[in-house]
């Protein structure tokens, strides 16, 4: 893997945090010339390579050559003793020495903590488990609209497997193939977050949560969960497909698409322009 690969999968794992936690108190980048530097090196063959780590408030630091090597993570608590956070901290750089295998891993060591930290902590398991049954009896309680952007979308097997998990899952919404490749998914947000939980374990290039909605359901029942719907079923859509090997769809097609569901404004939000 080059250095400028590595580069351009570090600011798109950034991009994915940052849509993840997108309040201040959640996740903060540190140094933003860092960031600068990165992008800079990443777009122009001819730029240095960056003289700064991108760090971040999450207590990590990702050296230049992640994800080729380790990212330097630290996970502290004022519930945790000296000798607990020494030994989660291990514990978490054994498994992604195990797991990572020069792959991005800042969501995976997150999920890591997330399902383990409470065994470290044994007067807080009681706790954790609370939290999190209040968090999926809000999440049930929540419409959610993910907008996903790859950098492209080519494998049929891919392609099926969004189709059969937005079923499975009772999601509506589209998926555009080719290059750029866009997914949009609806429906009830623990159903979303286990859709994205799945598609972004797959190998892309690039992927990323380019923007999400989250719309309180005052019912809760089918009837709210249809009315917040601006699709019927999840399909996949072409526009006019053209280019070399076919892969670059009608970008105005799309823009008329989304226009028609009333979604005009995400056009910007995906290609930064607006749509016409």
């Amino acid at each position: 893997m080059s250095n400028r690969e590595e580069a351009e999968i570090q600011l798109s794992e950034l991009d994915l945090l940052s849509s993840m936690f997108p309040y201040e108190e959640e996740f903060v980048v540190t140094d933003q010339l860092a960031v600068a530097e990165l992008k800079h090196y990443a777009e122009n063959e001819s730029a240095e390579m960056p003289s700064s780590k991108v760090e971040f408030s999450m207590a990590c630091a990702l050296p230049f050559k992640y994800p080729t090597v380790l990212p330097e993570i630290t996970v502290r608590s004022s519930a945790l003793s000296r000798s607990q956070q020494i030994h989660l901290n291990s514990d978490l750089k054994t498994y992604l020495m195990q797991n990572s295998s020069g792959e991005p891993c800042m969501l995976s060591a997150r999920e890591w903590v997330k399902d383990h930290a409470a065994a470290y902590i044994g007067k807080e398991r009681l706790s954790s488990s609370v939290t999190t049954s209040n968090a999926m009896q809000s999440e049930d309680n929540t419409f959610t609209r993910l907008w996903i952007y790859s950098h492209h979308i080519y494998n049929k097997q891919k392609r099926k497997n969004i189709i059969d998990w937005a079923k499975e899952l009772a999601l509506s919404g589209f998926c555009m193939p080719g290059k750029p490749g866009v997914v949009c998914v609806e429906g009830l947000q623990s159903s979303c977050e286990e859709f994205w939980s799945r598609v972004r374990r797959l190998t892309w290039k690039r992927i990323l949560i380019r923007h999400r909605e989250d719309v309180s359901l005052e019912g809760g029942g089918h009837a709210e969960i249809q009315k917040q719907r601006k699709f019927s079923t999840l399909e996949e859509k072409c526009f006019d497909a053209h280019g070399a090997r076919g892969n670059h769809m009608d970008l105005g097609q799309l823009y008329h698409f989304l226009e028609e569901k009333g979604c005009a404004d995400i056009f910007q939000m995906y290609f930064g322009v607006e749509g016409h």
